[in-house]
């Protein structure tokens, strides 16, 4: 479990191509403090386990579902990219909840400057649209982010200052693309709508909710 609240910009130093899969190497600095073996690592958004790590990076497996439904196969020796431990039970909870499970790809189609923001206009898969609401969260490149804006194929989410130095989404540009994962309380609550199941409204009142 993650909370979208990125902390550090780490960089990619190798890469490993198999087919339809990558074992990546990432320099970081401040995640790696406590590390070990086995931790989750969002890397650009997506959940990954620490396979191996020294004092200045750690290392990663993609597996092919990954690899096709995320676009950490665009991924160069160069690229930088978005860190984020595991939520600790203990620590503060600034974004919203995100599992680092990718629903999708988005596009970016315009950027505006507002003042002190930078608004992304992202284009989505029809199948993630009905996710999506005005003032409703949305991770995207495992960035907690706003929804300002919501038409029938795209969302506009806004970039603070702080945002847009932090993360690697101040940098991206129109045509480039972003892991999304959507609200994961609205997928639940679709979930709950559309199953069979017998939870009722007066089921849900005899069980105390």
């Amino acid at each position: 479990m993650f909370t979208g609240i990125i902390e550090e910009i780490g960089s990619v130093t190798s890469i490993q191509r198999k087919p339809h899969a990558l074992e990546m190497t990432i320099r970081a600095k401040m995640i790696l403090d406590d590390v070990k073996r086995g931790d989750s690592i969002s890397v650009n958004g997506v959940c990954l386990t620490v396979s191996s790590f020294t004092k200045e990076t750690f290392v990663v497996d993609v597996i092919p579902e990954t690899f096709k439904s995320t676009t950490l196969a665009d991924l160069t020796s160069k690229s930088h990219v978005n860190l984020e431990r595991a939520m600790a039970a203990n620590g503060r909870f600034g974004g919203h909840f995100v599992n680092g499970h990718v629903d999708g790809i988005g596009v970016i189609r315009s950027i505006k400057k507002e003042t002190n923001a930078i608004t992304k206009k992202i284009e989505l898969d029809p199948s993630l649209m009905k996710y999506m609401m005005i003032k409703g969260s949305v991770a995207i490149d495992g960035t907690s982010l706003t929804v300002f804006h919501v038409d029938r194929t795209s969302i506009s989410v806004s970039l603070i200052p702080t945002t847009k130095s932090d993360s690697i989404l101040g940098d991206k540009g129109i045509g480039d693309k972003v892991n999304i994962e959507c609200d994961m309380l609205a997928k639940y609550t679709e979930l709950i709508q559309t199953s069979k199941s017998n939870m009722s409204k007066d089921w849900l009142q005899e069980h105390g909710f």
